[in-house]
C-alpha cells in the first residue's frame, strides 16, 4: 500500500470523507458555546471546540470500527469499511486513534483548568460508547450524552463552571441524538437483529416512528426552555420553528420505513441542529442580551 493508499484508508476509517458526524457533534456544541458566551463566544475557543470536533469524531470513528471489528462484515452498509476488511490492523487503529486523543487534549491545554478534567469523563464516553450496543436497550441515549459533551465543556471554558442549564441542553441533545440515530438504526435493523446488536429501534419496535417524533419533541421544548432561560426571543424562536418544520418532514420520510428514506432522514438532520443554531446567532446579533 502507498502512502497515499494509506492516507486515503485513514481518511475512510476516521469518516472525514462522511461529515454528518462531524455536523452532528458540533452543532450541539455550537449552542453551547453561543449561550455560554452570549452571543459573543471568544472566536480563540470556539476555533479550539471546532478543530477538537473534528479530531475526537474522527477518534471516536477509529474505536467504534475497532469494537464493531467483528461485526461489520456482516452489515451490508458497513462492510466495506477499513478494519473489517482487514486493509488496516488493529494495532494501527489503536494507534491512530491514540495520536488523535492525544492531539485533542493538547488543544485544551490554554483552557481553563475545568475543561481539563472533563475532557477525562469526555473521552471515556466517545471511547465506552461503541461497546454499549452489546447490553444497552437505547445506545442512542448514551450517544446523546456522548455527542453533547461539549455544551458543559463550552461552559466550562467560558464560566469556568458548568451551570444546571448547561445539562438541559445536553438533555435536549440526548433527545435529538436518540431521534436521528434511530432513524439512522431502522436502516441496519434486519442486519442488526440477525448479528444481536442493540439498537433503539429494536427496542421501540412497531412504536419507532412514534419514538422518533416524541424526542423531535422532546428536544424542540427543552431547547425552548433553556432559550427562556437565556431571555431569547423571537430569532430563535423561529429557529426552533423551522426545526420543528425539518422534524415533520422527516416524519413523511420515516413512516414508511423504507431503508434509503430513513438513511435520508439521518442525514437531513443536519439542518435540524443548523435551524437552532442560526436562529440562536441571529437571537443575539439582533436583539442582543436583552
Amino acid at each position: 500500500m502507498t502512502l497515499y493508499e494509506r492516507l486515503r484508508t485513514y481518511e475512510r476509517l476516521m469518516r472525514l470523507d462522511k461529515p454528518i458526524g462531524i455536523l452532528l457533534l458540533l452543532w450541539p456544541t455550537l449552542w453551547g458555546l453561543w449561550f455560554a458566551g452570549a452571543g459573543k463566544p471568544s472566536l480563540w475557543v470556539v476555533w479550539i471546540f471546532v478543530l477538537g470536533t473534528v479530531l475526537m469524531r474522527s477518534a471516536g470513528c477509529v474505536i467504534n470500527d475497532y469494537a464493531d471489528r467483528d461485526f461489520d462484515g456482516h452489515v451490508e452498509r458497513t462492510a466495506q469499511r477499513p478494519l473489517a476488511t482487514g486493509a488496516i490492523g488493529t494495532g494501527e487503529a489503536l494507534a491512530l486513534a491514540a495520536v488523535l486523543g492525544v492531539l485533542s487534549f493538547c488543544l485544551i491545554l490554554p483552557l481553563e483548568r475545568l475543561v481539563w478534567y472533563m475532557s477525562v469523563p469526555a473521552v471515556f464516553l466517545a471511547a465506552s460508547y461503541p461497546f454499549t450496543k452489546r447490553f444497552f436497550a437505547i445506545p442512542q441515549a448514551y450517544l446523546g450524552v456522548a455527542f453533547g459533551f461539549g455544551i458543559p465543556m463550552a461552559f466550562a471554558a467560558l464560566w469556568n463552571e458548568v451551570p444546571a442549564v448547561a445539562w438541559w441542553l445536553l438533555l435536549a441533545n440526548v433527545f435529538w441524538s436518540v431521534a436521528y440515530d434511530t432513524e439512522y438504526a431502522m436502516v441496519d435493523r434486519p442486519d442488526d437483529l440477525k448479528i444481536g446488536i442493540k439498537t433503539s429501534a429494536i427496542t421501540f419496535g412497531r412504536f419507532d416512528v412514534a419514538a422518533v417524533m416524541i424526542c423531535y419533541a422532546a428536544t424542540i421544548g427543552l431547547l425552548a426552555w433553556v432559550g427562556w432561560l437565556f431571555q431569547r426571543g423571537v430569532y430563535f424562536n423561529l429557529g426552533l420553528a423551522l426545526a420543528a418544520g425539518i422534524a415533520a418532514y422527516h416524519y413523511t420520510l420515516i413512516r414508511a420505513r423504507d431503508r434509503a428514506l430513513c438513511f435520508k432522514a439521518f442525514l437531513h438532520n443536519t439542518w435540524f441542529g443548523a435551524a437552532v443554531f442560526v436562529g440562536l446567532v441571529l437571537d443575539y446579533a439582533l436583539r442582543g442580551t436583552h
